[in-house]
């Protein structure tokens, strides 16, 4: 078995004992395509897997507003009640940190890796949600001052 499968193998059992089904999917996805030769298909997901995510997680997100679960009275109470001012702009600094992760991740790939483990690690054992990879290198590229 080849080095990059079993890594794979070893995160797929990470989410399993983390029992996070969201790991353990995308792992084993991973996982498929490199057994059935579909190597093809890694430089497209590079390319375009994190834009496609990001839109299926602003869909879900957004959801609730299309179906009318949330009125315009309760999006107009947003500005009106201080914990929903400060959630304005705590949203506003993780796009911004989502932003700048982004650019990081793109001129600086060594880092990847890195933020790739502390992401599984933290959904594995710790409940997380794997969107982490983008603010922490948000956080990251603060810290060490490049986007």
């Amino acid at each position: 078995m080849d080095m990059p499968s079993l890594i794979l193998l070893v995160m797929a059992g990470l989410g399993i004992v983390g029992k996070n089904t969201t790991v353990t999917i995308a792992m084993l996805v991973l996982l498929l395509i490199r057994v059935l030769g579909w190597n093809q298909a890694f430089p497209w997901l590079e390319k375009y897997g994190l834009t496609i995510g990001i839109i299926i997680l602003t869909i879900g997100v957004m959801t609730p507003l299309a179906s009318g679960k949330i009125s315009m009275e309760t999006i107009l109470a947003s500005f009106v009640s201080w914990k929903s001012l400060v959630a304005i702009g705590i949203g506003l600094f993780v796009a911004y940190l989502g932003g700048r992760g982004t650019i990081l991740m793109t001129n600086q790939p060594t880092i990847v890796a890195g933020l790739l483990i502390g992401t599984l690690i933290g959904v594995a054992f710790f409940k997380g949600v794997p969107v982490g990879p983008l603010i922490a290198a948000g956080l990251l590229s603060l810290l060490i001052g490049k986007s």
